[in-house]
């Protein structure tokens, strides 16, 4: 039964169809529900550990897989990009991510971790990619040694990074909701809205006579949001950076800032921000990671 018919057809005692408004708020949690039901969809959750991943391993920072005929991921200028992240993709158990390889990310550490806020598909400052097939002969050492020291790493800084160390990765199976952060939750919103409320229609979700924190789903959808994790929907703690655009639907990968208050920082995206990768999902069957879209945003 969608929302409409449960308001329809209501009848006093006298069997006299009722002409009122519905509740509002009532109203407003019942489409939040239905929208939550009908956008379910699996997400993989990521929790960092204080391990020593080896090169072959899932892990945050640290030296990077590099086969022997490999090297370090450049920029324009020639200067060597720095692993942001590494995933063995055969334990992430996504239907969609590839079942087996290594998929990596990676940055130069310059003030903005390599993103470019005009154009976030550009691969220069950032890097994806990915190897479907792992040597498991290749050393540690032999990776060092094509390790060369770039032009941010020379200034009295060293270098820009979101990365307060390296950490390795377990990943956890979860369902998601597609919450307001979504640049599509306010179009899904208002149609909904605007079928019970056809006389007086908003244009947003926030023209509402309602406070959504005191709805209990909202709030857990919009919680839900964030965090490390693969698929599912993305948490922003400015907006979604694809506005209508739809062809990159597919979250690839999500690194939120990650601390305890006090001096415990593992990640930290300028001001307690947020990470985001996203792909088109018929690429990512493909394994074709050419048009991936990166960005963050803090407070």
């Amino acid at each position: 039964m969608g929302l409409f018919d449960f308001f329809k057809g209501k009848k006093d005692n006298t069997g006299q169809k009722i002409k009122s408004v519905p509740d509002e708020k009532e109203t407003v949690e019942k489409i939040l529900k239905e929208i939550y039901e009908e956008t379910a969809a699996e997400c993989v959750k990521i929790q960092l550990t204080e391990t020593e991943p080896s090169i072959f391993e899932s892990k945050l920072g640290g030296l990077a897989y590099i086969p022997h005929d490999g090297n370090f991921p450049v920029d324009s200028k020639g200067n060597q990009l720095r692993l942001l992240a590494q995933i063995e993709c055969e334990k992430v158990k996504h239907p969609l991510y590839p079942k087996q390889g290594l998929l990596q990310f990676w940055f130069i550490n310059d003030e903005h971790y390599g993103a470019d806020f005009d154009d976030g598909l550009t691969q220069n400052r950032f890097r994806i990619v990915y190897y479907s097939n792992i040597d498991e002969t290749v050393t540690e050492d032999e990776i060092k040694s094509k390790l060369v020291q770039n032009e941010y790493e020379k200034n009295e800084d060293g270098g820009c990074s979101p990365l307060y160390g390296e950490y390795g990765m377990t990943f956890t199976k979860e369902q998601t909701y597609m919450s307001d952060n979504d640049e599509r939750f306010g179009e899904i919103f208002c149609k909904k809205y605007n079928s019970i409320y056809h006389k007086n229609p908003i244009k947003s979700y926030l023209d509402c006579n309602v406070d959504f924190d005191e709805i209990e789903c909202y709030g857990k959808a919009s919680e839900n949001a964030f965090g490390h994790k693969i698929g599912g929907y993305p948490g922003f703690t400015q907006y979604d950076p694809r506005d209508t655009d739809d062809s990159h639907d597919f979250l690839l990968f999500q690194l939120d800032s990650d601390f305890d208050g006090g001096n415990d920082y593992k990640v930290m995206w300028g001001d307690a921000g947020i990470a985001n990768f996203f792909i088109n999902s018929e690429k990512l069957k493909k394994c074709d990671f050419t048009d991936v879209l990166y960005n963050w945003d803090c407070c």
